[in-house]
């Protein structure tokens, strides 16, 4: 196994604070992919209302969207690897324009599906790429730094969907898409420009009890054939699963509840129940991934995946018993997303962590299709909730989730350092490379 070697490392040729400008147009060109996922929504129905395709073909396109998103990810970032950030950002903000352009001029379902596929690319291409190259820059934060970037997808949503949704309401919803497509991909566009990853790096001393990290920069095909991936991409898969099909279904869950229209106060405000949980959830959604990122900066990845997803758990369980209450079910809710949210910064950080700066972006990235394997499971939650009701339902994310918090404490931990000491200890094979520059 030919092996890369590298020392954790801080840029210095830069500036001190080049690095964090590198990491806010990270979070920016996140910001401007946001929509194409939390968005989607106030669209659907204006569609349905013109063209009468029925909501579950429309929502196909989301699916679309969410597979190409997440699935090309390697393919995207082994070209930031090769090549650098700048043009993989560039042809995603030319891809989300396109998108959302073919959106607006849409009249039949292969059109929609085909814009789809385009906004999955682009997407796909920026939250990589940005992702990837925060962990180079940011190798002894790696967990705030990935966390900060995520979140940013979140913030892109919180931003926008009401300038939006006023847009749809005045002047229909293709001249939305069309505005803020290409508004969107533009602004993609003008920050790849000055998008690079570091040129040189320096050591760096790290907390290595609480965050082991590898000296050798592993391949994608080395990383494939070790066991710890498929173990971090089955618990990945695992809590996704139950975040993604409690977002999918919060709505209907409240509905059957019958306390979507119930008012809730809390903190001075008053909304509905599903209004109140549905903005709550992007607020602690957004604030959970750099918490958490930060957090396992300090007290390491599997402790905070432990507790996270233990927590999750309990807010499941919580739900199930008592989500029929609208206090308890805004709360929980809010609780709930505010820990799912941290595998979009907990994961990356221990990929870096435990295969290497180098090829961080592509070994992240085949991490990341995790979460489109995890999307195919969400239609399992509307059988199981027509057949046996949503109590049923929220057992098997619980299951999943309390699982998955014991792999993280008991599996992975001592997987990922028997994995980094021991490979450290091997003999390299006959002309190792010393990589200076990440």
């Amino acid at each position: 196994m030919t092996i890369t070697t590298q020392a954790a490392a801080l840029p210095t040729v830069e500036g001190k604070n080049y690095r964090w400008l590198q990491l806010a147009m990270g979070i920016a060109c996140m910001a401007m992919i946001a929509n194409l996922q939390y968005g989607w929504t106030l669209f659907v129905d204006p569609i349905d209302a013109k063209f009468h395709w029925g909501r579950t073909a429309i929502q196909l396109a989301f699916t679309l969207f969410v597979l190409t998103e997440t699935w090309l990810v390697p393919i995207e970032a082994w070209f930031v690897d090769k090549y650098g950030p700048r043009i993989v950002v560039m042809f995603g903000g030319v891809m989300i324009a396109i998108a959302w352009v073919l959106n607006s001029y849409a009249t039949s379902l292969t059109l929609l599906y085909v814009a789809a596929v385009c906004g999955g690319i682009g997407a796909g291409s920026v939250y990589g790429t940005c992702v990837g190259n925060a962990l180079k820059w940011f190798p002894d934060r790696r967990g705030i730094a990935a966390g900060a970037t995520a979140a940013g997808f979140g913030a892109g949503a919180a931003i926008t969907v009401v300038p939006i949704a006023q847009m749809i309401a005045s002047s229909g919803y293709q001249n939305a898409f069309l505005t803020f497509g290409i508004g969107q991909g533009l602004i993609v566009f003008v920050l790849a420009i000055f998008i690079r990853k570091p040129s040189q790096v320096m050591a760096v001393t790290k907390k290595q009890l609480n965050l082991p990290q590898t000296k050798i920069d592993f391949t994608p095909p080395q990383v494939l054939r070790s066991p710890i991936f498929w173990v971090m991409y089955l618990v990945f898969v695992m809590v996704a699963a139950g975040g993604l099909m409690t977002a999918a279904q919060i709505a209907p869950i409240a509905h059957d509840f019958k306390i979507a229209n119930e008012p809730v106060s809390l903190l001075g405000f008053q909304m509905a129940a599903l209004t109140f949980a549905i903005s709550l959830d992007r607020i602690f959604d957004g604030f959970g991934r750099p918490f958490f990122g930060w957090v396992s900066d300090t007290i390491g990845r599997e402790h905070t995946m432990f507790i996270a997803f233990g927590t999750a758990a309990l807010m499941l369980l919580t739900l199930s018993a008592y989500g029929h209450m609208p206090v308890v079910f805004v709360l929980a809710t809010a609780v709930y997303f505010g820990v799912f949210g941290e595998i979009y910064s907990l994961f990356p950080a221990t990929t870096g962590d435990t295969f290497g700066a180098k090829y961080a972006t592509t070994n992240n990235g085949m991490l990341y299709t995790a979460k489109g394997t995890a999307a195919l499971l969400v239609p399992i939650a509307s059988l199981v909730a027509t057949n046996y009701g949503w109590q049923a339902v929220f057992v098997m994310a619980v299951g999943l989730n309390a699982t998955a918090a014991l792999l993280a404490l008991f599996v992975i931990k001592p997987m990922r350092r028997a994995f980094i000491l021991g490979n450290e200890t091997a003999p390299l094979d006959a002309n190792p490379q010393t990589v200076s520059t990440v």
